[in-house]
Parts: C-alpha cells; sequence; structure tokens
C-alpha cells in the first residue's frame, strides 16, 4: 500500500510503489485531468504539482510522492476558478486542449513563486509543448493572470 496526500485528501492505493504517479492518478484514482502524452517527461501534459512544484507525472514513481502533497488539475480548483484557469478562458488559448492541463499547472506554479513574470521568464519556466502552437496566447493568459493578482 502506498500513502497519498492527491487535492488535500489521504488516499491509500495498492499498487506497486514503481509505477509511475500518472498511472496511478489516472486509473487508479480516477483522476483524468492530467494527461498522458509522451512517458518520458517532455512534453509536459502530464504535469501536476508535488510539494508545489510542477513535475511531470509519467516519470515519477508513485513510491516517491508517498507522504508529499500532490495537486491534480482537479484539485487546482475544482470549479474552474483559480486566476490561471480563467486566463486560459479569457485568453482563449486552447486549440485541442490537450496539453493544456499541464501548461495550467505550470503557469500556476510560475506564478506562485513569479507573481509578474517576464516573457524570458515565461519561456524558461513554461517548457512543456503544444502541437497546435498557441504560445503567443499562453504567454498572454500568463501576463493576464499574473495581472488579476
Amino acid at each position: 500500500m502506498v500513502r497519498l496526500n492527491v487535492n488535500g485528501r489521504e488516499q491509500q492505493v495498492d499498487v506497486d510503489p514503481d509505477t509511475p504517479l500518472l498511472w496511478v492518478l489516472r486509473d487508479t484514482l480516477g483522476l483524468t485531468g492530467t494527461k498522458y502524452g509522451c512517458g518520458i517527461a517532455q512534453c509536459g501534459a502530464c504535469t501536476v504539482h508535488l510539494d508545489g512544484d510542477a513535475v511531470r507525472s509519467c516519470s515519477i514513481a508513485v513510491g516517491a510522492a508517498e507522504g508529499r502533497k500532490i495537486v491534480t488539475i482537479e484539485g487546482l480548483s475544482p470549479d474552474g476558478s483559480h486566476k490561471v484557469q480563467r486566463a486560459w478562458i479569457e485568453a482563449e488559448v486552447p486549440q485541442c486542449g490537450y496539453c493544456q492541463i499541464g501548461m495550467m499547472m505550470a503557469a500556476a506554479a510560475l506564478l506562485r513563486d513569479t507573481p509578474n513574470p517576464t516573457d524570458a521568464e515565461i519561456d524558461k519556466a513554461i517548457t512543456n509543448i503544444c502541437r497546435c502552437g498557441t504560445y503567443t496566447r499562453i504567454r498572454a493568459a500568463i501576463h493576464l493572470a499574473a495581472s488579476k493578482a
């Protein structure tokens, strides 16, 4: 059994401790907001917060997350009221939308640490991949969210 704190809720899961956190979140706990993209921690579709840091959940064994605070998009704001989620809608960021959950999780971590980031700071922190190429709108949404402190 692995003990997890996911979105503020203590849970026990009966999985191999080497199972990627992504699959435990999606398949065991039913939190399907976190997406599978590449499986090698490159694309960022699976980004969640682990003790406040944006991490790629496909590359972290669930055993390494035991005793740490995990936040998924469902825990960022269940009703979509987080300033990043609102900015994403206002700036009409998504096209296909697949990568956007990971983008929002990365942006939320960035804004927590850097409340008013420059374009260079955004580019350095947001390394997620968007196949639709919505990077200009992503940057605009991050600036919009920052203005709504």
